[in-house]
């Protein structure tokens, strides 16, 4: 690898069946990506080994920054008790989600200063039909533009959407707050159960600071190679 390149803004959705194959996941992309991300699926099999596992396979690469995804909704106490509950395993980020109210969010921000706070508005699988069938105000750009304003006010200090919101959550959030963007796929890759997607570089172009890259990555016969095609598709 070339010793000038900047590892690109992409967090690999380290969703393993198994902890050798999420260590093996982030060994491989760690040289190429900022972030490894451990989600929920994972998190409630394996616990805090797999932020180790996550943290443990990067270090060859020096490191990585940690996205633990839980998407905590709870009432508030409960909900700043779990941010508290994985302070020791020291997450770059962890996510909330924005619907959880201003409270809730505050209360994750206060009991983990040192960890951003990452409020997740809309799920990238849901279209505006499936936000009117739940009863939640849309259309999806307004829905999400409405909870990120909300999360940031009460003190996320990042912000989870699609990236077809993306240029619009940017105009009303301080430059500061992180936009986290999953749906991005590249040219050609099938969209699985996302239906608000975009490529990576139209997504960073529109404002995104992270991109949540999974399965065009892990399921690829070659992971280190797919994360290195990707990177370079963004590089400046």
């Amino acid at each position: 690898m070339d010793s000038s390149f900047r590892r690109a803004p992409i967090a690999v959705a380290l969703d393993a069946p198994d902890l050798g194959t999420l260590r093996s996941w982030a060994r491989a992309t760690a040289p190429w990506v900022s972030t490894m991300k451990v989600g929920l699926e994972v998190f409630c099999r394996d616990g805090a080994a797999a932020v180790q596992a996550a943290r443990n396979g990067a270090m060859e690469a020096g490191g990585t920054d940690i996205f633990l995804d839980l998407k905590l909704h709870d009432i508030p106490a409960t909900v700043a008790g779990a941010a508290r509950a994985v302070a020791d395993l020291e997450p770059t980020y962890l996510t909330v989600h924005a619907s959880g109210g201003a409270d809730m969010v505050h209360a994750a921000a206060q009991a983990l200063p040192e960890t951003k706070i990452v409020a997740v508005t809309i799920l990238t699988s849901l279209d505006d039909a499936a936000l009117h069938a739940i009863g939640m105000s849309g259309p999806s750009l307004d829905a999400v533009v409405r909870l990120a304003k909300l999360s940031v006010a009460a003190g996320a200090r990042a912000i989870v959407c699609s990236p077809l919101e993306v240029s619009a959550v940017r105009s009303v959030v301080p430059p500061d707050i992180v936009l986290i963007t999953p749906g991005v796929r590249p040219a050609g890759a099938q969209m699985q159960d996302q239906k608000r997607v975009a490529t990576p570089a139209s997504a960073l172009a529109d404002g995104s600071d992270l991109l949540v890259i999974g399965r065009p990555i892990t399921a690829a016969e070659d992971p280190a190679r797919a994360a290195q095609t990707i990177a370079e598709s963004i590089r400046p």
